[in-house]
């Protein structure tokens, strides 16, 4: 079972990187082409070279059309792809001031309530989401400039939310685990041998 989750939440991750990375690479060249127009419209480009600034200015040289629609929309779909490994390698951030006192039976048991918060967390985002996303797909709502459908984005962060409870609900039971045979099998921000 820790395969299955692990692999699945390595994946979603890889998945989330490579969006995460296309959408770096696209505003970068947004970036470039919001410079160049700039360039090409300026009185020594139009002085110096005007039809090689008129050919490159009509082949589109410019910023990328709905980048910020598109950056937007990726954001959200690479963070839900991040949340399962994040979630599996108990990879979040924690403050243990008031907790380093306790003992480790305590400290399993306390994991496990933690868990379960997070748990119920991710559950009640995918519900939301799966509403969220119904609701845009009945109403045909798109992106202002892009008039790209919003449930599309729902759906793709739905998804990488339902993959995320799953992971949340896996954990609760190998804390539970944990909490009652008295051994870590996931250590606190690490990868579990099984």
């Amino acid at each position: 079972m820790h395969a299955i989750a692990m692999g699945l939440s390595r994946a979603l991750a890889m998945l989330g990187g490579l969006v995460l990375a296309a959408l770096v690479l696209m505003t970068c060249l947004s970036i470039v082409g919001r410079q160049l127009n700039i360039l090409l419209h300026s009185d020594l480009a139009q002085s110096v070279a005007p039809g090689l600034a008129a050919a490159l200015l009509g082949m589109g040289v410019g910023p990328i059309f709905g980048d910020y629609e598109l950056t937007e929309l990726g954001m959200g779909f690479a963070i839900f792809c991040f949340l399962p490994l994040c979630q599996i390698t108990a990879g979040h951030a924690r403050v243990d001031i008031f907790t380093s006192f306790l003992s480790e039976s305590a400290q399993r048991w306390l994991r496990l309530i933690i868990e379960m918060v997070f748990s119920a967390a991710l559950i009640l985002i995918a519900w939301r989401l799966s509403v969220g996303m119904t609701r845009r797909l009945n109403t045909g709502q798109t992106t202002y400039l892009l008039e790209l459908p919003y449930w599309w984005p729902y759906a793709a962060c739905f998804a990488a939310a339902s993959v995320t409870a799953l992971v949340g609900v896996y954990m609760v039971w190998v804390r539970l685990q944990e909490a009652l045979s008295g051994h870590d099998i996931i250590a606190e921000g690490g990868e579990g041998e099984h």
